[in-house]
């Protein structure tokens, strides 16, 4: 298991990472992910409002939908947050709190350096809550207001990048400007729909009707001894395959009994964080329920995983919410894969 950041890092020279959690969380090592261990990408108080233009202004060139390249002047940035639309597209219009794909390209405007693009080698779309406070405003902030197929230039001051502290591993100083193109993708459902399917008494019960944490409770029965991975919503969408990565929203608990009693206590959520979870699935980097569980599933499924000492931590123990030996259970909305 991997103790999450305090917010989520979008950068694809970094190996992306997840967004944040209070505690302990289903991944499989129990510290932060050395690549990303300096990073902290969230928004800095006083982060300033974003301004349509402002002198000197990069140039954007490539087509939308693609990698683009990024020309930045030779004088020194304005210092003001740009966000500047290109070119609108004629899709929804993006409200706060929306979840939103993007793909990006980035540069820092003093060293000329390249910070990646979410295109290259084989890269993904980005999902992003936009406005979210967990998200750099470089991100979360230009997003909203815009329409979907849109491209968008972002000229991020520190305060709407990553901060005064920068990021070391990206070769982002804490006085930076960062430069990004970013292409505007699809409003997405934050959570599974449609009705959700029974659920045998022996096994966990889900309440999980809204964009929350699940609420989780368990029968008074001993936990299966081995891997329950039940579909309780089918979606339609892609299949996840290992090697992949997969996106999801998740709450999880730990399955006690104490004296008779049976107790769910719920130990982490992704709702939680304000940004869903992304990582490769079926390679080792989570649990092995999570790896078992999820692969040959589909997107909008929702899945109930309820997962083995030895699937999981076994007699390791991570905290007082989760002891040695603990059964896992975990309700996990499955929302994209690629």
């Amino acid at each position: 298991m991997r103790r999450r950041l305090a917010a989520l890092l979008i950068v694809p020279a970094l190996a992306l990472t997840a967004t944040a959690c209070g505690g302990d969380d289903h991944k499989k090592s129990d510290t932060d992910k050395s690549d990303s261990a300096s990073a902290s990408p969230k928004a800095e108080a006083g982060a300033p409002k974003p301004v349509d233009s402002a002198s000197p202004m990069p140039t954007i060139s490539g087509d939308v939908g693609k990698q683009a390249t990024i020309t930045v002047p030779k004088a020194e940035p304005s210092g003001k947050f740009v966000v500047h639309t290109l070119s609108k597209g004629s899709g929804a219009v993006v409200k706060k709190d929306d979840l939103v794909s993007m793909n990006f390209t980035g540069k820092v405007w003093k060293s000329g350096k390249d910070l990646g693009s979410s295109y290259q080698q084989g890269g993904s779309p980005q999902l992003i809550t936009a406005g979210s406070k967990s998200v750099i405003p470089a991100f979360s902030d230009a997003l909203v207001g815009q329409k979907e197929g849109s491209r968008v230039l972002v000229v991020a001051p520190p305060a709407a990048g990553f901060g005064s502290q920068g990021n070391q591993q990206a070769g982002v100083t804490g006085t930076d400007t960062l430069v990004f193109a970013i292409d505007v993708g699809k409003v997405t459902p934050k959570m599974a729909t449609g009705t959700q399917a029974s659920i045998p008494s022996n096994l966990p019960q889900i309440k999980a009707d809204k964009p929350e944490p699940a609420t989780i409770s368990v029968p008074k029965n001993d936990p299966p001894k081995k891997l329950v991975d039940q579909v309780l919503i089918h979606g339609k969408g892609a299949e996840v395959k290992s090697g992949k990565t997969v996106t999801m929203q998740y709450s999880g608990a730990a399955w006690k009994i104490n004296e008779g009693k049976p107790k769910a206590t719920l130990f982490d959520s992704s709702y939680n964080t304000g940004q869903p979870f992304t990582t490769v699935i079926g390679q080792g980097q989570v649990i092995p329920g999570w790896d078992k569980g999820l692969v040959g599933k589909h997107v909008g499924d929702r899945v109930l995983l309820v997962i083995p000492a030895d699937q999981a931590y076994g007699k390791e123990a991570k905290g007082e919410t989760l002891p040695a030996n603990s059964t896992l259970v975990f309700v996990v909305d499955i929302l994209a894969t690629s």
